[in-house]
């Protein structure tokens, strides 16, 4: 970092910030780490976040969605494909508000048992920009994204000049790259999760998918689908086609009219809903999940009737044994490295944070029974866009955390930061403000008066009111929670932030603590940049 971003980040680390500091606080994008090198992909492919064209397609495209297909036809083409190529993927479709991912995850993993070649296309990416799309339930390798990046991006490329300079936005040129990858590999069933939305999604150029499903329904996105449930339903029902069957899982009864009424103006066949999780008939007793929380049942029954319906065209018997075997990090994921146990979860709107609650409350409270003495809760919390944080933080004040730590989604503050994790279309200036935002948000819902990190440590009180917290980047706030007692965040390699006097001292609770229990969520990107640094395995 150079300029007056390194005073932030030198002024947060030590614990003095406030609104002014952050008000005069700039970030040019040639600053941010991207040491560019000739025939790097990652890099590349991170100037199509911010590419001119790209940015006037989305101006141009705003207030005519149908453009946005229309246009995804022309990259496709341009790319060397056709929307008849990806007849033969034998695509399933799935989109929703809540749990499309997972519902992803655990009918490929059904999939896969059986022993077919699966294509995985999902976003967004935790760690790695490889990880959207994956083989055989794997990101694809480094050469074979590099090999398969070079081949498309040089044809789009190639064919800009005659197209107005114009190349696909980043998400579009990935969902390319995807069907590409999922053609030259020759997969036997490939797994599209769409986007936002549906209708105008890019993934919707799939013309005719085996099955589509939908997952849970909620209000997300609203500047794009719209402020209601009902307007939310319409563009997630987009996906349906003539003579495709499709299920939902159980939806509010507007949403659910509204899909029942799209299913047959686009001559779906027909609509289904999905029944309990609890409901189907097994010979080895309950099904186990390889995912944890209540919220996961409704995504693996939708899962068994997409994975099912594909099988029948094979002649094959539905699978139920396999959902143990699901994995999908970054949701409902724990973590425990000695001392120090991570509750990592993405949600980000108000059912998924309802959920999370659920699930870290009993998960957590599991943990600390067999703790041998005082266990420490801390919060690291995030969220970007148009989400409602002090909603959110709301719904986490029941878990009684000891500290409430915020930090933007800036994986570390330092010039060798991942370029799989850069975002150019948000400024630090604003992240920062946001992180701001929540500890005041915070401090409103413990009724506790505005405070500086520079004042001296406050002794936490008998109603356990959380001490809230901001840091400049991931990285920094982690060390500073786990106070070197997690050996993988000790090493020597990395960074390692101080901070005033005054900021370590409210540490003594977590210095005597025997146990530190730390739950991450409000944002998937936040998960993926802890992940990032936790879970050595996911960088390589």
């Amino acid at each position: 970092p150079t300029g007056t971003y390194c005073q932030l980040t030198k002024t947060l680390l030590k614990g003095a910030v406030s609104d002014s500091t952050v008000g005069s606080a700039w970030l040019s994008r040639g600053s941010v780490h991207r040491k560019q090198r000739d025939g790097d992909a990652i890099c590349t492919l991170n100037t199509l976040q911010t590419n001119a064209s790209a940015l006037e397609q989305v101006r141009r495209e705003r207030g005519h969605p149908h453009l946005q297909l229309q246009a995804m036809r022309g990259f496709l083409e341009r790319a060397g494909l056709t929307v008849e190529e990806l007849d033969h993927l034998n695509i399933i479709h799935v989109t929703g508000t809540k749990g499309k991912g997972s519902t992803c995850a655990f009918t490929e993993q059904i999939l896969r048992s059986y022993g077919f070649r699966t294509g995985f296309y999902s976003s967004p990416h935790l760690v790695q920009v490889r990880e959207r799309i994956r083989i055989n339930g794997k990101p694809i390798g480094k050469e074979l994204f590099t090999k398969y990046f070079w081949q498309v991006y040089g044809r789009l490329d190639e064919t800009k000049d005659a197209h107005g300079g114009m190349m696909p936005a980043y998400f579009r040129f990935l969902t390319i790259l995807a069907f590409h990858v999922f053609l030259k590999e020759k997969v036997d069933v490939a797994v599209v999760e769409v986007g936002i939305g549906g209708a105008y999604d890019c993934t919707n150029i799939i013309r005719r998918p085996w099955v589509c499903g939908i997952s849970s329904l909620g209000i997300d996105h609203t500047q794009i689908l719209g402020d209601t449930i009902e307007k939310i339903a319409w563009q997630k029902g987009g996906i349906f086609k003539p003579g495709v069957p499709a299920f939902t899982v159980k939806q509010p009864e507007h949403a659910l009219a509204v899909l029942k009424d799209r299913a047959t103006l686009l001559s779906c066949c027909p609509l289904r809903v999905c029944p309990e999780l609890e409901d189907y008939q097994t010979d080895c007793g309950p099904l186990h999940l390889g995912l944890a929380g209540l919220h996961q049942h409704s995504n693996a029954s939708l899962a068994l009737q997409l994975s099912h319906t594909w099988l029948q065209s094979r002649c094959l018997p539905g699978g139920m044994g396999w959902l143990a075997d699901t994995e999908w990090p970054g949701r409902n994921q724990t973590l425990k490295h000695g001392a120090v146990t991570y509750f990592l979860d993405g949600a980000h709107t108000l059912r998924s944070m309802q959920a999370c609650v659920n699930w870290f409350r009993e998960t957590a409270a599991q943990h600390e029974s067999r703790a041998s003495g005082p266990v420490a809760r801390v919060l690291l919390f995030n969220a970007t866009g148009e989400r409602d944080s002090a909603a959110m933080l709301k719904l986490l004040v029941p878990c009684h955390f000891d500290f409430a730590v915020f930090c933007p989604n800036i994986t570390e503050a330092v010039t060798s930061c991942n370029a799989d994790q850069q975002n150019f279309n948000v400024s630090v200036e604003h992240m920062l403000t946001r992180c701001l935002d929540n500890e005041r948000s915070w401090r409103l819902h413990h009724s506790s008066g505005p405070q500086l990190l520079i004042e001296d440590a406050l002794p936490l009180g008998p109603e356990k009111k959380a001490d809230p917290l901001v840091f400049p980047c991931i990285l920094s706030a982690l060390q500073w929670i786990t106070q070197g007692r997690d050996s993988v965040l000790a090493d020597g390699a990395k960074t390692v932030f101080t901070v005033k006097p005054s900021v370590m001292a409210k540490a003594a609770p977590l210095c005597d603590a025997v146990e530190i229990h730390v739950l991450i969520t409000g944002s998937l990107h936040l998960v993926g940049g802890a992940l990032r640094h936790l879970d050595l395995a996911s960088s390589k």
